[in-house]
């Protein structure tokens, strides 16, 4: 008996995992489907949110935190940079260290992207969402930030 109740928790747990998988999936690709061409990825207001939030880092670190490689990370700041969002500077105690940080564009950048993918979430909650409604989305998220940080 006990077997069958572990084999049905493992299969509502996968059976979420897909549900939950695939309305983040769509969430987030019609959000970036607003943005224009050519405006920053997802990875780049990832660094950019990052640098923002903890401030200055290196490279390295950013690609850890990143889960990416330290290639992936050297073109996603070089593009940055290129464009005047980020700033590499040396490290204060180790000059052969380099260290990024968020410019005022970048900051300016970062802010305006979140606030049209807050006024397109808000426009569809406000219009299609009744406020119980509403207030069960919100108690989910602790739930959903707590997953996101065990990913």
């Amino acid at each position: 008996m006990e077997e069958d109740l572990s084999v049905s928790a493992a299969d509502d747990a996968a059976q979420a995992a897909a549900a939950l998988r695939l309305a983040v999936a769509r969430i987030a690709r019609r959000l970036r489907q607003t943005h224009a061409v050519g405006d920053v990825t997802l990875s780049e207001v990832s660094v950019l949110a990052r640098l923002k939030r903890d401030g200055a880092d290196s490279p390295g670190s950013l690609a850890e935190f990143e889960r990416v490689r330290p290639q992936a990370m050297a073109t996603t700041l070089a593009a940055l940079e290129e464009r005047g969002l980020v700033r590499r500077a040396q490290h204060a105690a180790d000059g052969r260290r380099a260290v990024m940080t968020v410019t005022d564009e970048g900051r300016r950048v970062l802010m305006n992207r979140r606030s049209e993918s807050v006024r397109r979430l808000t426009d569809v909650l406000d219009q299609e969402f009744l406020p119980e409604e509403r207030r069960a989305l919100v108690g989910v998220l602790p739930l959903l930030d707590r997953l996101a940080e065990r990913l």
